[in-house]
């Protein structure tokens, strides 16, 4: 039976940064995952360049139960940290847009620089190895298919329940739940939003038309894409407003910021009357849109046959357009997990269990959740790096 300093379970991104950080400190370090190949999340993200970070990290953009959790591993590794890194080995990146970063090739570069740097610290890396049970004593013990090793640490690094295509289980929960730590409910986030059957009547034919949207709830707003799709609704903007979205509440949309639909069409209406309604609304939003828009209000004829009060609902129509969605697509396309162990249990400083000394939990398994672009792999490499400094 092989001992090892510090075993980590999770080869994907936070799980590679404490790997890195504890084989720097010159800890013997073992690295599990049950998947064929690492980091397959950091390859697939970003349309395969991967928004590796952002330049604008705050607190305020991490959604926990505890909102101040966060603060002390982001403070302590921050994205210029990771944009260093980056940088020493050499990989062109660029901002796309709110402070996004991408690579501007691949992935895969990100992915080579972390395994780049774990060979350099002696850091072990075994794939296809499931981790069966684990208890312990003085110290760690863990179970697989073939051999048993102890470790005198233990970090969790095994993320959500989001893309199980992409290996994702519920591993860490169990383990968290096995040593009596708190979860908090788990559910998707990131994702696309879904509408009943009657809904997507009307909706259905858009699929594909996306738009710049200012789309919020009664907590906040986003103002980024939306896309129209065959189930519902997709883009940044409903990405991000699904993080707060709960089952039952409303969602408002205003698919034409920095225009004033009522404006617009009482000038049309004067200097080209006789153009049809549809038409005029086209030069708003795209055309289909706009037939749908002026099916809804149930307005007929030329723009000229319009009062005040007609062109008003077109304009609220388009400017604050109320959706119910049912539901999301659920895990199998939501982009990270809200939820999981409760910060309530773990040192902000170190991510170690306040009731199990030696076992951390790191990433997505933990109740911190970040915004779209490139927030969620920040806590990443953040709580990665702070565990890293204590295993």
């Amino acid at each position: 039976m092989k001992h090892w300093d510090v075993c980590i379970i999770g080869a994907g991104a936070a799980g590679l940064m404490c790997a890195i950080e504890a084989g720097r400190r010159g800890r013997s370090v073992l690295l599990l995952d049950h998947s064929a190949k690492p980091a397959e999340k950091i390859r697939i993200s970003g349309g395969g360049r991967c928004n590796f970070t952002n330049l604008d990290i705050r607190p305020e953009r991490f959604l926990s139960q505890n909102p101040h959790f966060a603060k002390s591993a982001l403070n302590r590794y921050t994205q210029y940290d990771f944009i260093d890194m980056v940088a020493q080995h050499g990989i062109p990146y660029h901002e796309k847009t709110l402070g996004q970063l991408f690579c501007d090739t691949t992935a895969k570069d990100i992915i080579t620089m972390l395994l780049t740097e774990c060979r350099t610290a002696g850091v072990e890396i075994r794939m296809q190895s499931s981790v069966e049970t684990v208890h312990k004593t003085d110290r760690f013990h863990l179970g697989m298919t073939n051999c048993e090793i102890t470790a005198d640490a233990l970090v969790v690094a095994t993320g959500g329940k989001s893309i199980p295509k992409m290996g994702a289980t519920g591993r860490g929960y169990q383990i968290a739940d096995q040593f009596d730590l708190p979860l908090i409910e788990t559910r998707p986030a990131l994702v696309p939003l879904t509408f009943a059957e009657q809904d997507l009547a009307k909706t259905k034919p858009l699929a594909g038309i996306s738009v710049t949207a200012a789309v919020r709830n009664d907590l906040i707003g986003f103002e980024e894409g939306l896309l129209f799709t065959h189930r519902g609704l997709s883009g940044p903007s409903i990405l991000q407003i699904s993080s707060y979205w709960r089952d039952g509440q409303g969602v408002s949309a205003d698919l034409a910021t920095g225009q004033n639909t009522l404006e617009t069409l009482q000038q049309h209406r004067q200097t080209a009357g006789r153009v049809s309604i549809t038409k005029a609304l086209s030069q708003i939003v795209p055309a289909r849109l706009a037939d749908q828009i002026a099916t809804d209000v149930a307005l007929k004829g030329n723009l000229a046959d319009q009062s005040d009060k007609a062109l008003q609902m077109l304009h609220d129509r388009v400017h604050n357009w109320q959706i119910k969605p049912v539901g999301s697509e659920g895990y199998r396309t939501a982009e990270v997990t809200l939820g999981g162990v409760d910060t309530n249990a773990l040192d902000a400083k170190t991510m170690m269990a306040k009731s199990v000394p030696g076992l951390f939990f790191i990433g997505e398994v933990v109740d911190v959740t970040g915004w779209l672009g490139g927030y969620n792999f920040q806590w990443a490499w953040s709580s990665g790096w702070a565990a890293g400094q204590s295993v």
